[in-house]
């Protein structure tokens, strides 16, 4: 496989058709992304970011949430076409399942998975391998009874972030001669 694929996209995909895992998705790739420093990030990472989150929340039933952030990731996908093409993505295809995406939840219809259209065929090889390996089928449906998966944001240990949070907000209100820690 030709080396142009980060072990975070790659892992990203496998979570994206195998597991399902959409919140894990968001997690792999805003890691990815915020690798380089802000204002020289690759916006096309959002649009990908956006895609799971937008999947999550449909999953879970949040249809507005959904669609706001497919809405998004479909504007992002469009604009950025050149970048993510070169990640071997069809991104006609992958609007058109979008957009098809966005008309369920306007129906009565019952969630179903969006695959992402891949060109690379070693590309698939490889995830599929690697799914195989982790004893996890590609292009797996969602198993809708697993609450772990379905409400992965409400059920993860969040106290480091809560922590830093609120550091950010000391050091802010420090520098704007707000906080005094006596």
């Amino acid at each position: 496989m030709p080396p142009i694929y980060s072990d975070s996209y790659i892992q990203f995909l496998i979570q994206f058709h195998g597991h399902r895992d959409y919140f894990e998705c968001h997690e792999l790739l805003e890691e990815h992304w915020k690798e380089k420093e802000a204002g020289r990030r690759d916006k096309h990472w959002v649009g990908l970011i956006q895609l799971a989150v937008g999947l999550y929340h449909q999953r879970r039933g949040n249809y507005a949430g959904a669609e706001k952030v497919l809405l998004r990731s479909s504007g992002i996908i469009a604009e950025h076409s050149y970048s993510l093409q070169q990640l071997s993505i069809d991104t006609d295809e992958l609007l058109n399942r979008i957009y098809l995406q966005l008309d369920q939840l306007l129906s009565d219809d019952p969630y179903s998975d969006l695959n992402i259209p891949l060109t690379d065929e070693g590309l698939v090889k490889h995830c599929q391998e690697e799914c195989a390996r982790l004893r996890i089928v590609w292009q797996n449906k969602s198993d809708m009874a697993d609450k772990e998966l379905i409400d992965r944001h409400t059920r993860r240990d969040r106290s480091d972030v809560i922590q830093e949070r609120e550091e950010q907000k000391k050091r802010k209100q420090a520098a704007a001669g707000r906080y005094s820690p006596y």
